[in-house]
């Protein structure tokens, strides 16, 4: 009977397809779906994420800038007081990477360098003064890379591209009297071996307490300051800046420096004496302590 009927069979043809073609519209509309928010990721992505890590990177740098700072004012604060109480600054040293997207860890590297930074004088009675200094590097993924240096007393920043330069003056002053006399505080960084270095994203912390009675250098009728260090455009403009004119500063050799020399004035005519005063200050890099 139900073969025989053509209406029947017409009617269960037509519902089947209706079937069939709800079904496929259902595929093609979760098909266009999963484009559509694959597509608004993959947006996301390319376009915002590389711009909110490097953000975030940069972010990273200031901190670690506030942090040099910080931890500068406490050497500055030991060397005044001459207090062998151990004090703890911290250092961050990079930064994670965002959850559920691709994205790549920012690290970094604290040192103490075993040479670097060098004092030659040439007067009545000649010097030659190293000191030891506490460097960052920091391995961006997004940002410029940027290299942070307590030097001398001084905070240096270096981009990877561009000249290096003094956020923080070392303590260095110049007194125009009968003569010119220059003064030089600075601080000489003493590490331990095995605690000198560290790496990698998390925070750590660097252990520093004055170690020893100041050593004082006294010269008199300078015939030359030279400076070497790694950083002479840095240290070239912060000496301009605390000395003026009174002494003549350039960077030698002029085509590749290597060093920042201070020589007489001859237009002023005065003669140049130097007064260095070196505090000596422990530094530990942490995890553990040795006393």
């Amino acid at each position: 009977m139900v073969l025989g009927d053509g209406k029947m069979i017409r009617i269960m043809i037509y519902k089947n397809f209706l079937e069939n073609r709800n079904a496929v519209a259902g595929v093609i509309e979760a098909f266009l779906l999963v484009a559509l928010v694959a597509i608004v990721l993959s947006t996301i992505q390319l376009a915002y994420i590389p711009q909110v890590m490097e953000q975030r990177e940069a972010d990273h740098m200031d901190d670690v800038s506030n942090q040099f700072s910080y931890l500068k004012s406490v050497i500055d604060i030991q060397s005044i007081t001459e207090s062998e109480a151990p004090m703890v600054s911290q250092l961050t040293l990079g930064s994670k990477e965002l959850p559920y997207f691709i994205t790549a860890r920012a690290f970094g590297s604290l040192t103490i360098p075993s040479e670097g930074f060098r004092i030659v004088v040439e007067a009545d009675s000649s010097g030659n003064i190293s000191l030891k200094s506490i460097k960052y590097e920091a391995y961006n993924s997004y940002f410029v890379d940027q290299t942070y240096v307590l030097e001398g007393g001084g905070i240096i920043v270096k981009q990877s591209t561009g000249a290096s330069v003094m956020i923080v003056d070392p303590s260095i002053s110049v007194a125009n009297e009968t003569k010119i006399i220059l003064r030089f505080y600075m601080p000489n960084i003493l590490d331990i071996p095995g605690k000198n270095s560290t790496y990698g994203y998390r925070k750590c912390f660097i252990r520093t307490n004055y170690s020893s009675p100041p050593q004082y250098y006294n010269y008199t009728n300078v015939e030359s300051i030279k400076i070497y260090t790694e950083y002479t455009n840095a240290w070239n403009e912060s000496l301009h800046n605390l000395l003026g004119d009174v002494v003549n500063i350039s960077k030698q050799p002029v085509e590749s420096p290597t060093y920042v020399e201070i020589t007489p004035n001859g237009a002023i005519g005065k003669i140049v004496d130097l007064q260095i005063k070196i505090m000596n200050i422990h530094a530990q890099i942490s995890p553990g302590w040795i006393k």
